[in-house]
């Protein structure tokens, strides 16, 4: 039996509002019990719908034979609150006239407040869908909520099309960009500092990595009419062990963004060919994903928003989606550029939007 949540939810008032509502309830990951509680006892109240709940993760999903489905994804967790004093980017929310500033108003509690209420408000929409609710996507892959999801619901994933509901201005981008990252390591040999003929530097042997990267000309690739631009960086470099010791080892992290049209083995293939010579390891990968555009489903709501589509630079849960075989796009209020900062904020009218654009399409 489901437990009383200590929030309650009202599915039917501004969706604005309800995104204030869901940021008021602290759901920093692993700390999503609280909402995971709210999401599901409102979803629960809607005779229409069929739910599922799996940890702090919720499906809901209408049944009507309908000759296709969406599904409509969003996260339930934010980073952890802000440090700098006085900021206004943590929880509970507050409002700046018709500006909502907090933890989680762009990501991404104004998508999730436009799911729960398109799952109340449309009873009998124009297509099936299915309302997915997840738990830890701002942490590692492994605790991944939605990861989980497709292990033990696979079948209730199952969909034509799929949109994630994180921010992107209103605007829909296509797909995502992989990601992956290597450890770039030199040796040398320790030595006194003051007789350093001694030794060998492995931290100016790395100089040779970071002068291979910093020449590197980064592509710009077009997959399915979009133009997806890779990077190809240093992001963090150590190595020493005393002010007065010739370093005898040194290691260079990388970030790859690869697009879409390439596999994690054909990624790392590039990077390895291009850095030859060094001791390279993977220490992680994720695939991107095409944007999928082209179908039918997907070129409806592309119309029906009625922007020009862009592409998705970071990666993004859509990649779930696609290893699934289900073309998916991001869509939702909010500027990214402001997710996870201490001005984190967005536009009433923002979130209003989004949820007309989508009423729109499935009714």
């Amino acid at each position: 039996m489901t437990q009383t949540p200590s929030r309650t939810l009202d599915l039917t008032r501004d969706v604005a509002l309800l995104t204030a509502d869901l940021m008021d309830i602290e759901s920093v990951s692993g700390n999503e019990k609280e909402v995971a509680d709210a999401v599901e006892a409102a979803l629960r109240s809607l005779e229409h719908l069929e739910v599922v709940r799996d940890g702090d993760s919720i499906i809901a999903r209408t049944s009507l034979g309908r000759g296709e489905r969406v599904l409509l994804a969003g996260h339930l967790d934010t980073v952890p609150l802000p440090t700098v004093e006085g900021s206004r980017g943590t929880v509970p929310s507050t409002w700046d006239g018709e500006v909502l500033y907090g933890r989680g108003a762009t990501d991404m509690k104004g998508g999730v407040a436009v799911q729960l209420a398109l799952a109340a408000e449309l009873t009998a929409p124009n297509r099936d869908v299915t309302y997915v609710f997840y738990d830890h996507e701002e942490v590692e892959a492994s605790l991944s909520g939605l990861g989980r999801l497709q292990r033990s619901y696979p079948d209730w994933l199952a969909a034509d099309f799929a949109v994630l509901l994180e921010p992107t201005n209103g605007t829909v981008e296509g797909g995502c960009n992989g990601t992956m990252r290597f450890h770039a390591t030199t040796t040398g040999r320790a030595a006194h500092s003051a007789r350093a003929w001694m030794g060998e530097n492995a931290i100016h042997a790395a100089a040779e990595i970071l002068a291979r990267l910093r020449d590197h000309e980064p592509a710009t690739v077009s997959v399915e009419g979009l133009e997806y631009r890779e990077s190809l960086n240093a992001v963090k470099i150590w190595g020493g062990t005393a002010g007065n010791v010739i370093p005898d080892s040194a290691t260079v992290e990388i970030n790859y963004r690869f697009a879409p049209d390439k596999g994690i083995e054909e990624a790392e293939a590039y990077v390895r060919q291009l850095l030859d010579g060094f001791d390279l390891v993977r220490t992680d990968a994720a695939s991107g994903a095409r944007p999928g555009l082209d179908r039918p489903a997907a070129a409806s709501f592309v119309a029906a928003v009625g922007a020009e589509p862009k592409p998705k630079y970071g990666w993004t849960d859509v990649a779930r989606f696609s290893e699934l075989g289900i073309p998916a796009v991001n869509f939702g209020p909010g500027d990214a550029l402001l997710a996870h900062t201490d001005n984190e904020h967005v536009h009433a009218d923002a979130v209003r939007a989004c949820l007309g654009a989508l009423r729109s399409w499935l009714s």
